[in-house]
């Protein structure tokens, strides 16, 4: 047998991530220690309540509600507890330590990401955190290593499992928002309260962690433009598909031009778009994740996989805790994050990409003619109109497809639209992205 050294490893939170972590390190220890070269020793696992019942059977004596006790004896600490506090302290206090600390945390991540790597860089600790984003899918350490010396342009990311399973849902069996959801939440891949997940609040989080990343720049979560899936209709599934489209909750992060002063800037945003059928993007079906990358050397890549589950995201973490332990026995500080760049942050009306636009109008001459009269004044190109009669209701149903257009123009038509007598409403407006046509 080699003899080896052994880091101490506390890990904090004991839940479904947490427990296949602390199985993973007692049942691999070996296995472990030979691509480390050192021993990674489970010393405890802080919790609420040392007797709740765990989903993996783990040695009661590991147990502990005493976080910052486990935190001072450990080389490393891994947070799995979520949320804000009392992780971030405790994060701080394992930093200030010198300990390495690998989490799963977006939403801490995105909220007070910057104090974290700071603190991490003054005391010469290193801070991972590639189960965050994407739960098994290796995009972390891609966008901070592996593409560091080239220059990501846009990112399109599927990163929310449970509203890409619901919408999954209203595009293959032609389901209602509210009865996907309901089978999503019997399955288990919805919390009783879904509104981090159908919000988009979930994916904005890591939609800042990814853009903050990609192009070297803070993103702030305030900045990330937000919408949820809970507009989303059957009737707009229905129309995508008739149009070749598929809808899915993307998070969008580029590169765009700031159109007042023409210097580059960055904008982060999460809502519905239609997706061709042909892009890869269409294909990710279930709670699956996937991050598409354009970059200008290496061109388009794409990482899939699970989002999400106890086993597969310990896998991320895991990854992590060896990387960490490596750099232990090699000695030397930790690597800070290269948000160097601090590009500024540009808000959605910045943004340019196509459009599909639904309208209920008079069914009446001239109406389509008013209509495009409309769009061509704020300047956004029509490149297909679809028209459908409603019966004897005397109005019609237009779905007007764009050009690329700049958002703000494609807001102020949406706005003229909306008050012009010949339009009974604005039925939805939804964005178009991966489409290759200009």
């Amino acid at each position: 047998m080699i003899a080896y050294r052994s880091l101490r490893v506390a890990l904090l939170g004991g839940g479904s991530v947490g427990a296949q972590v602390a199985r993973l390190l007692l049942e691999e220890q070996e296995e472990l220690a030979l691509r480390v070269g050192a021993k990674l020793e489970l010393v405890g696992i802080a919790v609420r309540d040392v007797n709740a019942t765990r989903t993996v059977d783990l040695p009661k004596e590991l147990f502990t509600t005493d976080a910052e006790s486990l935190i001072l004896g450990a080389d490393v600490v891994i947070e799995l507890m979520g949320g804000i506090e009392p992780a971030r302290t405790l994060i701080l206090q394992a930093l200030s330590s010198g300990a390495d600390v690998v989490t799963a945390n977006k939403a801490l991540l995105a909220t007070h990401g910057p104090e974290l790597f700071a603190l991490a860089e003054q005391v010469g600790a290193q801070l991972n955190y590639e189960a965050a984003v994407g739960g098994a899918i290796p995009i972390i350490r891609p966008l901070r290593d592996s593409l560091a010396g080239d220059t990501v342009r846009r990112i399109l990311g599927i990163v929310n499992g449970t509203t890409n399973f619901i919408l999954d849902q209203m595009d293959s069996t032609g389901a209602t928002l509210e009865d996907a959801l309901a089978t999503a939440t019997e399955l288990g891949y919805a919390e009783a309260d879904p509104t981090a997940d159908i919000g988009g609040f979930d994916a904005a989080q890591k939609a800042a962690i990814l853009a903050g990343l990609a192009f070297h720049t803070t993103v702030p979560i305030e900045s990330v433009y937000r919408e949820g899936i809970t507009e989303v209709s059957a009737e707009q599934i229905a129309s995508a598909q008739k149009a070749g489209y598929v809808v899915k909750l993307l998070a969008v992060c580029e590169r765009v031009t700031d159109p007042v002063t023409g210097a580059e800037g960055v904008s982060a945003r999460v809502h519905p778009a239609m997706v061709p059928r042909e892009h890869p993007l269409a294909a990710v079906r279930g709670a699956n994740n996937a991050v598409f990358v354009e970059a200008e050397s290496a061109g388009s890549l794409m990482f899939y996989g699970a989002g999400a589950g106890g086993v597969e995201t310990a896998s991320a973490v895991l990854g992590d805790l060896v990387s960490l332990g490596r750099r232990h026995v090699a000695g030397g500080p930790g690597l800070g994050e290269s948000t160097h760049s601090e590009l500024p942050i540009l808000d959605i009306g910045s943004v340019s990409t196509r459009y599909s636009v639904s309208l209920e109008v008079a069914d009446e001459p001239g109406v389509l003619a008013t209509i495009a009269g409309v769009f061509a004044e704020h300047g956004v190109s029509v490149e297909l109109v679809e028209q459908s009669v409603r019966g004897d209701s005397g109005t019609a149903t237009l779905v007007i497809g764009t050009h690329k257009a700049p958002e703000a123009a494609l807001a102020a038509t949406v706005d003229a639209l909306s008050s012009n007598s010949v339009v009974t409403s604005v039925a939805s407006v939804i964005r178009v992205e991966g489409a290759q046509r200009p």
